[in-house]
């Protein structure tokens, strides 16, 4: 007979929690299991850190399950309080004391004897490549050495479950991922289940195993950070995570035609409404011949001749936006380097075939 798979680090069902008529959390359910990082993705105001509260217990949710290790802490009668859940928290604001010394605040959750105590200050303190700060004050640290003395306090009480809300955010750009990378081996090695709470999709996509996109108040959808990027749910999913150029046609025939060619909508009612969404940086761009474009290809279809309207170097890559000679439509393209046309320099653009996502359009269903 097999043996009964090891419980998840963290299991969330349906949990819901409304605050007068106003519905925050609802029917929230995802599991996390040991090692793993999942990071609960969405807009300011979604509900994500309402979640992060009930799972923590300091918040009460309204309905809903939470277990931690297959352990209930809060069901049907019973609500185990924040101390007894066995969970780390860490915040924005890092909510280190300030009268207490950077080995006083590591300690602050431990028990045991002083011994042990100070082993374990000095361990966590040399992971987070802070030995010999023991006796400093929070006023005296970086944003960035404060940050590691805050992971350094949550882990010291080996919690199952990490929580970690917008953690990083206070932090400067120059900082931001290398501590994000070792916040994230760490917390792996510990074999914490993490749930990190970010609006940030690319702090997302660095950091995370599983993303759970958070919409009001729902998941919308949850998988790999490949899979969430490259098969997004609907047109909202697909522009968290990117701009998006949006062209609209007619599905017929599980076809709509556009000036860039047909493409194939199958799932669609016949004569139903479609977005095709296509990110700036799978648009081809190619150069005017006497007027004409490039010949039609299988995968990239009909080019379509557009003008530039403003090109701007943003570092990495350039961005330039485009009128288009059909209708005028503004779209937008991005291309590695430098690449700066002028304004009014007709050129075409071929869209990739095979990385388009087509959607029922804004308010309609098929």
């Amino acid at each position: 007979m097999a043996a009964d798979p090891a419980p998840h680090r963290l299991d969330v069902r349906h949990l819901s929690r409304s605050f007068g008529a106003l519905s925050v959390v609802d029917d929230v359910s995802l599991t996390i299991a040991p090692g793993q990082v999942t990071c609960l993705l969405g807009p300011s105001g979604c509900g994500k850190s309402t979640t992060l509260r009930m799972i923590a217990g300091v918040e009460r949710p309204d309905r809903g399950e939470i277990r931690i290790d297959g352990q209930a802490v809060f069901a049907p009668g019973r609500n185990l309080p924040p101390e007894a859940r066995s969970v780390g928290l860490m915040f924005q604001d890092f909510a280190l004391f300030p009268h207490l010394t950077v080995a006083q605040n590591v300690a602050f959750g431990l028990t045991g004897d002083r011994a042990a105590r100070a082993l374990r200050v000095d361990e966590l303190l040399e992971r987070v490549n802070l030995s010999g700060y023991q006796k400093k004050h929070p006023h005296q640290l970086s944003g960035g050495e404060q940050q590691r003395v805050a992971l350094a306090r949550a882990l010291a009480p080996r919690p199952r479950v990490m929580l970690m809300d917008e953690p990083f955010s206070g932090l400067d750009n120059r900082l931001r991922d290398g501590i994000r990378d070792t916040t994230l081996e760490i917390l792996k090695d510990e074999g914490a289940g993490v749930l990190l709470v970010t609006h940030e999709p690319d702090e997302a996509l660095r950091m995370a195993d599983e993303i759970a996109l958070m919409r009001a108040g729902r998941i919308v959808q949850r998988g790999s950070p490949y899979n969430v990027y490259n098969a997004p749910v609907d047109k909202a999913a697909a522009a968290f995570f990117s701009d998006i150029n949006v062209i609209r046609g007619v599905s017929r025939g599980a076809l709509t035609e556009t000036p860039f060619g047909a493409f194939l909508t199958p799932g669609h009612a016949d004569g139903a409404e479609v977005e095709i969404i296509i990110r700036p940086q799978h648009l081809k761009i190619d150069f005017d011949r006497g007027g004409r474009g490039p010949n039609p290809t299988p995968q990239e279809g009909t080019p379509a001749r557009g003008t530039v309207v403003r090109s701007r170097f943003l570092g990495r890559e350039s961005l330039v936006e485009f009128a288009m000679d059909f209708g005028q439509q503004k779209l937008t393209a991005t291309v590695p380097g430098v690449f700066l046309p002028k304004p009014g320099t007709a050129l075409w653009l071929m869209i990739r075939r095979d990385r388009c996502f087509v959607f029922p359009a804004a308010g309609r269903r098929t």
